[in-house]
């Protein structure tokens, strides 16, 4: 697990770049926008692409987040645009799509990354909290996919990578966001059938529980639970966020230019097996820690011993 300043938008110019296994400009003349990219998962995948010579759009609600990410991309040599918009907003999507394709160029793939979620039992969710929950984590990726197919993928192609979660079998405790994610998994594979004539591959993966800073938003029984989450792992450990990261550049980049239509499952075998057969403690499950800026979750430097 990667240590550094507690804070991880910390813009210090760090001593290395980002360590992705992928060729140096692999992306190079190419331009990925990241939703959800001020923070966590997206953050890093901003990082990852940028350092392949990709010319990165990261958005989200938070301006002051974005510029932070964006100056990190810029000291580390990359080159970052970011907007700061609500994907929930029909309007502000469509708006903010045609200025980067008007003032940035054509874009060529699409990371929709931006979500969040509440732990709630279903019987406490509300129809609003449902609903609030279900706009972050589908409709808002529905709208990014649906504008930059018509402003941009349908004319000149393009790959999309949706991001959903450990859902497959069920999500007790966040029965919004497991409805939610399922419906991007399923938008997912019929956007990749209706849009492949269009030279358009359409993807998804699965993270399970991830090292990210998303874990520092939950409190009291969730924020107990979770340095106790890699014993329910068979690899014993939670993932990083260069682990989610690489899955995506993968899917995004031309090595993936057969597959379509697939969500990736990326949780470390964490919902396959049962109680009847427990998994066994060990400690050979190697990370890969590519990621120069990643910071430690607050929640898991407490509890040194059970922390990934």
């Amino acid at each position: 697990m990667t240590t550094a300043s507690p804070d991880p938008n910390d813009a210090a110019i760090p001593s290395s770049r980002y360590r992705s296994v992928f060729a140096t400009g692999l992306f190079a003349g190419r331009r990925i926008w990241v939703t959800g990219g001020g923070s966590g998962i997206g953050r890093a995948v901003a990082h990852e692409l940028a350092a392949l010579g990709a010319n990165v759009v990261i958005s989200g609600r938070s301006a002051d987040k974005l510029e932070r990410v964006a100056a990190e991309i810029r000291e580390d040599g990359g080159q970052c645009a970011w907007r700061a918009f609500d994907i929930r907003d029909d309007e502000a999507v469509k708006t903010n799509v045609a200025d980067v394709v008007a003032s940035e160029g054509v874009v060529h793939g699409l990371v929709n990354n931006a979500g969040g979620q509440f732990p709630a039992p279903m019987m406490a969710i509300s129809k609003r909290g449902f609903e609030a929950v279900v706009a972050n984590n589908l409709t808002g990726g529905f709208l990014m996919m649906r504008e930059l197919f018509l402003q941009s993928f349908q004319q000149h192609g393009g790959a999309i990578v949706n991001m959903t979660a450990d859902f497959r079998n069920g999500m007790p405790g966040m029965a919004h966001s497991g409805a939610a994610r399922a419906g991007m998994s399923n938008l997912t594979m019929t956007a990749s059938f209706e849009w492949a004539s269009s030279g358009v591959r359409v993807n998804a993966v699965a993270p399970g529980w991830i090292a990210s800073s998303g874990m520092d938003t939950y409190g009291g029984a969730m924020k107990a639970m979770i340095p106790k989450l890699k014993r329910h792992v068979p690899l014993r450990r939670l993932g990083l966020e260069a682990e989610v990261s690489a899955a995506i550049v993968f899917l995004l980049s031309p090595a993936a230019s057969f597959i379509t239509g697939v969500t990736l499952q990326i949780d470390g075998g964490a919902s396959l097996g049962s109680p009847l057969f427990p998994s066994v403690d060990h400690d050979r499950s190697v990370p890969f820690d590519g990621f120069h800026r990643a910071v430690t979750p607050e929640v898991l430097q407490q509890d040194k011993p059970d922390a990934a």
